[in-house]
């Protein structure tokens, strides 16, 4: 199958491992991939599939949202003119051009698809004000003019399904994660870092994900001088965070690490991995950290409650993140039979429901039923 993917490179988010994930995966699965996005500078980051390339132009871009230029629009639609694709999946970078997609692509009679990656509070939660109820109010009207949407939980469906978008229209595809790479592993980071018992947060350092809670609670808690908290990202809460959280708390500031490998090994050799958002879609970090065998705390937010649900981690509640977690880290630090029983159950949890080759399947079982409800296309230039 031909597919032409518009997703993100750069700046490193989950949306940006969403569109290298899956693409690879697409690859390897034998389709022809032809990956459009926002770039016109060599990213930074490992593993970008090998396959056809078109940047299309931008005036801004940032880990939330892109501004393309006036030219983007002509460029998208000459691309896909020219690389005649059976499908088109965009993963939506939050850009204007996402509501000019459907247009272009039925001009083209192409059938399209898009990813709607957008967090959201979570189970009956109002969505917290600013960016995310934004992004839903505006983007609803528009996604029922995709082919289908996939979302990543049933939580998510039933919001856009109360917005408006008809729910034939929605698929749930959850993420996956890849099971070979991200797994147990001999590690060599308590050793680097002289910790005795390792806990890490892996994502952007903002107002959204709470880090803040995670620092005030860690520090209130009166953790071991031998138990150690890696603050893996970045982002604008840092300059203001660090300063008050240090090596004398027992927090360690790694920034924003590019290399996959090396971020494996940080997983790896982790006792536990915390999420503390205020908002979430389905963190990838938090598969990740699952799959690599981490008792993993998150908040109930997104679709990362239900992925912890039943016993795989500890779920919290946002209102009450920092007294919960004053309780919990304290737990988790004196009893190591404790997190390696839970991160056995986060990896099967994975195992059963979110690898990598599931998602794959079901996206190409999603690729065959908008194809087969198409009219048959005519041939180019006919």
């Amino acid at each position: 199958m031909r597919i032409a993917w518009i997703g993100k490179k750069s700046p490193f988010c989950g949306n940006v491992t969403y569109s290298r994930e899956i693409t690879n995966a697409l690859l390897d699965r034998d389709h022809q991939v032809s990956f459009l996005h926002f770039a016109q500078e060599d990213s930074e980051a490992h593993n970008w599939p090998n396959c056809q390339e078109v940047s299309l132009p931008f005036l801004y871009k940032s880990q939330v949202y892109t501004i393309p230029t006036f030219k983007a629009t002509k460029v998208l639609t000459e691309s896909l003119r020219e690389i005649q694709p059976d499908i088109v999946h965009a993963s939506l970078t939050l850009s204007p051009l996402d509501f000019f997609l459907p247009e272009i692509c039925d001009q083209l009679s192409l059938p399209l698809i898009a990813t709607f990656h957008t967090p959201f509070a979570g189970k009956g939660a109002k969505l917290i004000s600013g960016t995310q109820l934004l992004a839903y109010q505006l983007y609803a009207p528009f996604l029922d003019n995709y082919h289908r949407v996939i979302v990543f939980s049933q939580i998510q469906r039933e919001l856009l399904a109360n917005m408006g978008v008809r729910e034939k229209k929605i698929a749930v595809i959850p993420n996956g994660v890849d099971i070979d790479r991200y797994s147990p592993g001999y590690s060599t980071v308590k050793a680097e870092f002289k910790a005795e018992r390792l806990f890490v947060y892996q994502g952007r350092l903002a107002p959204e994900k709470n880090v803040e809670s995670l620092l005030r609670a860690w520090k209130q808690a009166n953790m071991a001088a031998g138990s150690k908290l890696l603050m893996v990202g970045d982002g604008p809460l840092r300059t203001s965070l660090e300063p008050f959280y240090g090596a004398d708390s027992g927090v360690i500031w790694l920034g924003f690490v590019a290399d996959e490998e090396r971020r494996i090994n940080i997983l790896r050799g982790a006792d536990g991995f915390i999420l503390p958002s205020l908002v979430e879609g389905l963190s990838l970090s938090l598969l990740e950290a699952m799959a690599c065998g981490l008792a993993c705390i998150a908040t109930d937010v997104g679709a990362d409650g239900e992925v912890l649900e039943k016993g795989a981690g500890v779920v919290l509640n946002p209102k009450t993140v920092r007294s919960q977690l004053r309780t919990l880290l304290p737990l988790f630090q004196d009893h190591p039979e404790l997190t390696t029983l839970l991160g056995q159950k986060a990896r099967k949890r994975v195992l059963d429901l979110y690898t990598l080759s599931k998602n794959i399947t079901h996206l190409e079982e999603l690729y065959q039923e908008v194809l087969a409800q198409r009219p048959v296309k005519l041939k180019w230039g006919a």
